[in-house]
């Protein structure tokens, strides 16, 4: 445990002090894979017949998933999708529902095979689901530019309005904060919960809220996407989280865990993963090879 916190706290300390984020290249080119007969001999049988498998989303969750319309999806995580898809010699649908929580009680209830995320992997969700584990993420606060709130870290959201994303795992960290403000007599500090990040990043612009608290990725795009309105903060502090995996979701025990990560796995080792990560400046949330319920939080 000593040695995952010590690495933790040198990931956290080389993210202070290297950019805040990497920048997108929409010109890296997408290599198109070939079958991969082993593989495909490990799905499923009833996907192997179907020739496709449909993977959900909770709407757009840039630069991971960007929804166009409810069967249309782009980004990094669509852009791994296919290309697992092609491995797997099966074609890789989409689905959008309303929120997280709609994500994991649909495969949970067989609705849907997947789900390629990434989806923050706890030891919570574990009970129910396999995390296939692609990617390491942090969370971070988008503000206002010049940081009017002066928010540097976690205790300093006592007295503010920080939207989250209903249902995951910031929402968590952050009604716990709010306890840990009241319970220490300062400011309250004002949760407000949104259905997806698009709604959240719009409470800020509005100046409705002070900060939205979520991974760092996806708040990197809105604020390059901001027109100089926004600004990332409390950047390189752990904010609540230690090691905080995310990955692609599917049922307990499901056989299609293993296959994904394997899927994956030759991606990373035949580069297509580190291009579609740097396709969509995702750089430095890159982990050495994917793995299965990685967390121990």
């Amino acid at each position: 445990m000593k040695l995952r916190i010590a690495a933790c706290a040198a990931a956290f300390a080389a993210l202070a002090a290297s950019p805040a984020f990497a920048q997108a290249d929409p010109n890296v080119k997408i290599a198109k894979q070939g079958v991969s007969e082993p593989l495909r001999a490990r799905l499923p049988e009833a996907i192997r017949k179907a020739g496709k498998m449909t993977a959900v989303n909770s709407g757009s969750f840039p630069p991971y998933d960007i929804v166009q319309s409810p069967t249309e999806v782009t980004g990094a995580s669509a852009d791994l999708g296919d290309a697992v898809g092609e491995l797997l010699g099966i074609r890789i649908e989409h689905a959008t529902v309303n929120g997280l929580s709609s994500i994991l009680t649909g495969i949970k209830a067989g609705r849907y095979e997947f789900a390629m995320g990434p989806v923050g992997d706890f030891k919570s969700r574990q009970e129910a689901n396999d995390f296939v584990d692609w990617v390491r993420e942090y969370v971070v606060f988008a503000v206002q530019k010049g940081n009017p709130g002066k928010i540097e870290g976690l205790d300093d959201a006592c007295g503010k309005r920080i939207a989250v994303q209903s249902a995951g795992s910031a929402e968590k960290v952050i009604k716990a904060q709010a306890e840990k403000c009241a319970a220490e007599g300062k400011p309250a500090l004002t949760v407000q919960s949104y259905p997806d990040q698009p709604t959240s990043i719009l409470a800020v612009r509005s100046k409705r809220a002070d900060a939205f608290f979520s991974s760092q990725a996806p708040l990197t795009y809105f604020v390059q996407q901001s027109n100089g309105e926004l600004e990332l903060a409390a950047v390189g502090k752990s904010n609540g989280f230690s090691d905080l995996f995310q990955g692609a979701v599917v049922p307990k025990g499901s056989e299609l865990g293993g296959v994904l990560k394997d899927a994956i796995k030759l991606l990373v080792d035949n580069g297509t993963y580190a291009a579609i990560m740097k396709k969509w400046g995702l750089e430095n949330n890159m982990i050495e090879a994917p793995g299965i319920n990685l967390s121990q939080n």
